[in-house]
């Protein structure tokens, strides 16, 4: 059995775990994100040598934000974790650690775990979809998770949505149907700061009766439907999987697939909730490991 040091890097937490080939939990725990890189590594180390008191470890698995070039182990783009765009990050552990290392883009990472082990086990084509502070997300088609000639395939945050005749660069998909631009806009709504709100507190208020966030909801699920739609029209996949933190209100994908019924020209779309929640990214981390060790797509 190959055990693997996983990790999920965000803006503000690294949740990190042991895991085993078959992609079973040993263990898991959670740090808060270093502010400087150098303190990233040593934090990265410190996981692994604590790990490796009790197992002979077979590589570290990382997801990480940003225009993530898994062949070369930069990151491009921009992140809330501005340290980790430019340097060499999988040179700098493997240096460190003296173990294979290897990473993926987390919206990538997601949909990964939903097609190895999760609700697209069993078909060949489809979109991972991520909300959260934007939306980014993941294609696959053949079971082939697509890059793009940019490595940009699958952030579908920066679709221009409204507005594109006004203003120079339009109003982006993320803008109007990430949970943060919902939570901006009850607190818009409410006259409030937006610190206050958070998606779960914002539905709870909509089953209370609240009509002013009742209306917000409504606009965020159909400009969700909307961009749904466009995308099924443009690739046509198989189904839709949707994550992020969002998700776990119980009836936002009926919701969202109540909306597309109602779209005029209609063809068949699939919307279905990911299966893995908070630990998808640790597990697609670590499918990627293993798709990379193998160097074929062999896992499916």
């Amino acid at each position: 059995m190959k055990y693997y040091a996983v990790f999920d890097v965000g803006g503000s937490t690294i949740k990190y775990a042991l895991m085993n080939e078959n992609g079973n939990f040993i263990s898991k725990s959670y740090t808060p994100t270093p502010n400087s890189l150098a303190v990233f590594v040593n934090t990265i180390n410190w996981v692994i040598e604590n790990y490796r008191d009790d197992y002979l470890l077979d590589g570290i698995a990382i997801s990480i934000p940003g225009v993530v070039d898994i062949k070369k182990g930069t990151i491009g783009g921009i992140s809330a974790i501005p340290y980790i765009h430019g340097p060499n990050i999988k040179h700098l552990l493997q240096d460190k650690t003296n173990l294979r290392v290897e990473l993926e883009n987390d919206g990538n990472c997601a949909g990964l775990a939903e097609g190895w082990l999760g609700n697209a086990k069993d078909v060949q084509d489809y979109v991972c979809i991520v909300l959260g502070s934007g939306i980014g997300g993941s294609i696959f088609l053949d079971k082939k998770l697509r890059h793009g000639t940019n490595l940009f395939a699958g952030e579908f945050g920066y679709m221009i949505m409204e507005d594109y005749l006004e203003q120079p660069h339009g109003v982006s998909w993320s803008s109007l149907a990430s949970t943060k631009a919902l939570v901006n806009q009850v607190a818009k709504r409410k006259k409030r700061g937006s610190s206050i709100f958070d998606g779960k507190k914002i539905f709870q208020m909509a089953d209370n009766g609240d009509r002013k966030v009742k209306n917000e909801i409504e606009k965020f699920t159909k400009r969700l439907a909307v961009g749904i739609y466009n995308i099924q029209h443009v690739i046509d996949p198989e189904k839709f999987l949707i994550g992020g933190a969002i998700t776990e209100r119980y009836d936002l994908i009926d919701k969202i697939n109540e909306k597309l019924l109602g779209m005029k020209g209609r063809i068949d779309i699939r919307v279905e909730k990911c299966k893995f929640e908070n630990d998808s990214n640790l597990i697609g981390a670590l499918y990627n490991f293993r798709q990379q060790e193998n160097s074929i797509n062999i896992l499916y």
